[in-house]
């Protein structure tokens, strides 16, 4: 059974660049599944889809993150990656990252996915 496990700093500066990772586990990788996605809930706030990335390595964005969001994934590693630059106190959230067999942009219901991670909660502070 196919397993997300997301990792990331917990704590970063206002200004700093957020590194998130989402480690794919039980099946062949990566190539297992054709479209990986980030998400994330604010405090307090529903579900943003931020971007999705193919197993060609096609990336899809949010208008509303696409200046400042990077995704990118590591074959070797069995991870695909979220870089968010330039973070504000409004980046502190919680971040999950999904996989799904079709192209599903913009979807933030857990149950459009095929497999959901557990999520890592990331703080902006000074």
């Amino acid at each position: 059974q196919v397993q997300l496990q997301e990792s990331g700093p917990g704590l970063v500066k206002p200004s700093q660049t957020l590194f998130l990772a989402c480690t794919v586990s039980g099946a062949s990788g990566p190539t297992a599944f054709y479209y990986w996605a980030w998400i994330r809930q604010p405090p307090g706030k529903g579900l943003e889809w931020m971007g999705v990335i193919s197993y060609t390595g096609s990336t899809y964005y949010s208008p509303d993150h696409k200046s400042r969001t990077a995704i990118a994934r590591d074959k070797s590693k069995k991870q695909f990656t979220l870089q968010l630059l330039s973070v504000t106190h409004e980046s502190t959230a919680e971040y999950y990252c999904g996989a799904s067999k079709t192209l599903i942009l913009g979807a933030t219901d857990k149950n459009r996915y095929d497999c959901w991670g557990k999520g890592s909660q990331d703080t902006v502070s000074s």
